[in-house]
């Protein structure tokens, strides 16, 4: 054979949805059908959905994912053939499962594939429930030797090189790599050493779509044996990319495939953070979803990601304003709501505050006013909220970005409230930066320029009490992110953070801030990972902890 015609399918699973995948699976190869492929490359375990935790451990989950594999074995017996992953059943009773590769050809399942290689940190926990592969497998299809290293497989040598050493022509990698910021530099950064080593070219098919905290972000692509990138699929998107390859001398060469350019910066942040909350939604099956609407800049960008992700039309917006809440912001809530044409409503939380006052001043007698008075009116929020939210049977959104709720700066039971999180992983100042981009461009078609100009310059404020401003507690968030970069992405010591130029007593405070919120963000809402460490999956501290590092001081 000396064409290759190789079909990308970079689609969205779910997890758990195996008649649905499958269902996915049959679309995807009746489309590779007739556009004339010889072979189509499904993402990693498509037909269970990628990460199943332990889902993987279920006897009865493996059963349908095998059987609903053997029934798409039959689509293949006039073509394509086709590489999809599933969960395999242990080899013995005794064993674990296998994150597998089935290859489907002429009717039948022609070879199974485990994956080598299982991850074990950030995010992933595989070798708890998978069982390791004893090495890769080479198929061959008309003639042609491919090898299938999966996901992880190909960020070492061993597998490539083992492949190459069995023949292998070309390598067809399924993937279930999820966003990150550095994601898609970092995969072909990798991508194009393995393909220096063995001098093969490379297929990289990725999920797409929302699971939970995770966001798969597509970006498939292609290598020549060179290392040159051949072929480029869309972010955050589903798409189907054909490849044709041509075998000359010097082995397979591709002739055409599709590119694109990928989002970059704010931009990136942006789309997976609709992505991430659109799948959530409905993949969890509500109907839409509701938030207090402040007048603040995070409720402000939390309401255009769920309108672009879900339509004006399934977003609900409250203003539930306090004695201390300005004019300006309930100006600006209805201003930005006005903008993205949602429904905002107003309700006072002013009776629910005095009734809690009256009912606590016996104990509150001789006190001095403090938090509580500010915590009883989050909660009086947070209350209103949930009580709307299951009336109407919309999911509720909260709102704090990853700055409040590295140092504290959030009300359990109140401002916390809320099914998911488009900010959870998401900085003051990137929310800033996001905010920018997002005015400046309608990538969904709702709205141009929908948060007022107001929201985006005016101090920050939980208006909690008179003339409150977040910088009476908290450094400026530039400064406060830098130095929470410092201590959660890259677990840098308190005395290298201060050499950056950061007083040390402000570096110190920022610490104990940060570990005495743990036991807040347990009980925190999931949301999108966006960085290289989101609190929860990521970055997993205990709740009572004693260890504190300390500023060396002369």
């Amino acid at each position: 054979m000396s064409t290759l015609v190789i079909a990308a399918i970079q689609a969205n699973p779910t997890v758990g949805a195996i008649a649905h995948n499958e269902a996915l699976a049959r679309e995807r190869l009746a489309q590779a059908r007739a556009a004339g492929a010889d072979i189509a490359v499904f993402s990693e375990l498509f037909i269970n959905g990628y990460p199943p935790e332990d889902l993987a451990l279920k006897p009865a989950f493996w059963a349908a994912g095998k059987a609903a594999v053997e029934r798409l074995a039959l689509e293949t017996k006039d073509g394509p053939a086709a590489l999809i992953g599933v969960i395999w059943p242990p080899q013995n009773r005794f064993g674990r499962p296998h994150n597998a590769l089935a290859f489907l050809a002429e009717g039948e399942v022609k070879g199974v594939a485990f994956k080598c290689d299982l991850p074990n940190y950030g995010v992933f926990d595989e070798k708890r429930v998978f069982e390791p592969g004893l090495g890769p497998e080479v198929f061959e299809w008309k003639g042609v030797k491919f090898g299938a290293p999966i996901c992880e497989d190909i960020w070492s040598h061993r597998v490539c090189r083992e492949l190459k050493e069995k023949g292998a022509e070309i390598l067809l990698v399924p993937n279930g790599s999820p966003y990150r910021r550095t994601a898609d530099d970092e995969r072909l950064v990798v991508a194009k050493a393995r393909v220096a080593e063995t001098g093969l070219p490379l297929v990289y098919v990725n999920e797409v779509g929302g699971q939970d905290e995770l966001v798969f972000d597509g970006g498939s692509f292609a290598l020549s044996a060179s290392g040159e990138v051949c072929m480029s699929l869309p972010m955050f998107e589903e798409a189907f990319g054909l490849s044709t390859w041509e075998k000359g001398e010097g082995g397979w060469t591709c002739v055409s495939a599709p590119t694109t350019t990928w989002p970059t910066g704010a931009e990136e942040i942006y789309r997976a953070m609709v992505l991430g909350l659109r799948d959530y939604v409905k993949k969890s099956g509500f109907p839409g979803v509701l938030l207090g609407l402040s007048g603040g800049v995070d409720s402000a960008i939390c309401a255009v990601v769920a309108a672009d992700a879900l339509g004006p039309d399934k977003v609900r917006c409250f203003m539930l304003p306090s004695k201390y809440t300005s004019r300006d912001s309930l100006e600006d809530a209805e201003g930005c709501a006005r903008r993205l044409g949602v429904r905002l409503d107003e309700i006072s939380i002013a009776p629910a505050v005095d009734a809690f006052a009256q009912m606590l001043a016996p104990q509150f007698e001789g006190m001095a006013p403090d938090l509580t008075e500010e915590n009883i009116q989050a909660r009086a929020r947070g209350v209103s909220l949930m009580a709307l939210s299951n009336k109407l049977g919309l999911m509720l959104l909260t709102t704090g970005n990853k700055s409040e709720m590295a140092v504290g700066y959030a009300t359990l039971y109140g401002d916390m409230c809320g099914g998911y999180n488009v900010l959870k992983d998401v900085y003051k100042t990137d929310v800033y930066a996001v905010c920018e981009w997002r005015n400046a461009n309608d990538p969904y078609g709702v709205a141009a320029d929908p948060i007022p100009e107001r929201i985006l310059t005016k101090a920050p404020s939980a208006e909690l009490r008179p003339d409150q401003k977040d910088q009476d507690s908290l450094p400026e968030y530039a400064e406060l992110d830098a130095i929470l970069h410092g201590l959660v992405e890259e677990e840098a010591t308190l005395d290298e953070i201060v050499a950056r130029g950061y007083a040390p007593e402000t570096v110190e405070r920022i610490q104990r801030l940060l570990y005495n919120s743990e036991y807040k963000r347990r009980q925190a809402a999931p949301g999108v990972k966006i960085g290289a460490r989101a609190f929860g999956r990521d970055r997993r501290y205990p709740i009572v902890n004693g260890f504190r590092d300390a500023v060396t001081r002369k």
